[in-house]
């Protein structure tokens, strides 16, 4: 019984089958008829036994009469079809062998010895997680590389002589995304595994844009970027100023013992776009004529302090732990900080001034 030697070093009985389905392929590709198959087949058989009767072949060996045979039965361009086919199987197990190489150092050596799991600054590869992260990431490589790609362009960018950035997302996702947190925050909106109600506070604000950011870097490569971070976070100061300013008013009327129903004062006054606003007096003079004249501008002074204190101090606090959780929450699978980055600067209200302020003090 013919054996041949595989190419892992192992001998196993030789399998005539494998011969004729190799060549039925190549037949196919071209689209000729009327090729005998099975007299094709016996020829590399006899040829075979000829030339290694006295030694092992290799598959390699095999190959190589294959074509021999081929070309000896004037059968040049399904000869050419074989060894196109044969240089594609050699190609993808190149390529399988190094994505295994790959994968090997992933598991088996630290970050700081190897410079494929430290490319990406953002991905902890040393983590469970990260190391998986990283099995997929290289593997979508080898597939566009080898499924994807032109050929022309896989090799160039092997070469050196173009890189392919994000690879392994070719397939998959656009890159970066600038997310306007002011149209996403309008009536609320979902985060793929819940719905979340539009935010009434500037704590909340900022958690949610958190939030925002992170859920969308589960979905989508690259940066995650809030265009004007100023503009959408004002609308969460003035709330809270708004807030603030009806609580500390109903405290100090209940201290004064002064009846007023600043409820309805207040929503009248919105109705005629009038409401409280950081630095504003607008609405001071509306809000003196329902006082007691002898108290009325100590106790809105009292008001007005107090409420733009606590907005500055809630307003710090919601930066602070924007940033705190930027910089620590994950993202995929708990195995990457987001990649993400607010732009401020332009928003000239004071709402937006002290979102700007405040995280820069943060």
């Amino acid at each position: 019984m013919l054996k041949i030697i595989k190419r892992d070093g192992r001998k196993v009985h030789f399998d005539a089958l494998k011969i004729r389905n190799a060549i039925e392929k190549a037949v196919f590709s071209v689209g000729k008829e009327g090729i005998d198959l099975d007299k094709l087949t016996s020829e590399v058989i006899d040829l075979v036994s000829t030339k290694f009767s006295k030694t092992t072949p290799t598959v390699e060996n095999i190959q190589d009469i294959v074509e021999e045979v081929l070309m000896n039965n004037q059968l040049s361009e399904i000869a050419k079809a074989y060894i196109l086919y044969r240089e594609e199987r050699s190609r993808l197990r190149n390529q399988q062998n190094r994505l295994m190489k790959t994968f090997h150092d992933i598991t088996f050596t630290k970050s700081d010895d190897n410079d494929l799991k430290r490319e990406n600054a953002n991905i902890d590869s040393d983590t469970p997680m990260g190391a998986m992260l990283k099995y997929g990431s290289e593997g979508a490589k080898e597939f566009n590389k080898t499924f994807v790609l032109n050929p022309i362009h896989t090799k160039a960018h092997e070469n050196g002589d173009i890189h392919i950035h994000d690879l392994d997302f070719l397939t998959m996702t656009m890159t970066c995304c600038q997310i306007d947190l002011d149209k996403l925050f309008t009536g609320g909106f979902q985060t793929g595994h819940g719905s979340v109600r539009e935010p009434q506070d500037i704590k909340t604000y900022a958690a949610l844009a958190c939030i925002a950011i992170q859920s969308n870097q589960n979905d989508q490569h690259g940066g995650q970027s809030v265009a004007k971070f100023d503009y959408d976070l004002a609308k969460g100061v003035l709330k809270t100023y708004k807030r603030t300013f009806k609580k500390n008013l109903k405290d100090i009327l209940l201290f004064e013992e002064i009846e007023l129903n600043v409820d309805e004062i207040l929503l009248e006054l919105e109705e005629k776009n009038i409401i409280p606003r950081l630095y504003n007096d607008t609405i001071n003079k509306h809000i003196l004529k329902h006082l007691p004249t002898d108290k009325a501008q100590k106790i809105l002074d009292y008001v007005i302090k107090k409420t733009t204190k606590e907005t500055i101090r809630d307003t710090y606090q919601a930066m602070e732990s924007l940033i705190h959780n930027l910089n620590t929450m994950h993202s995929r699978a708990g195995a990457q900080v987001p990649f993400s980055s607010i732009n401020y600067g332009t928003d000239t209200s004071a709402e937006g001034r002290l979102v700007i302020e405040q995280i820069l003090l943060a």
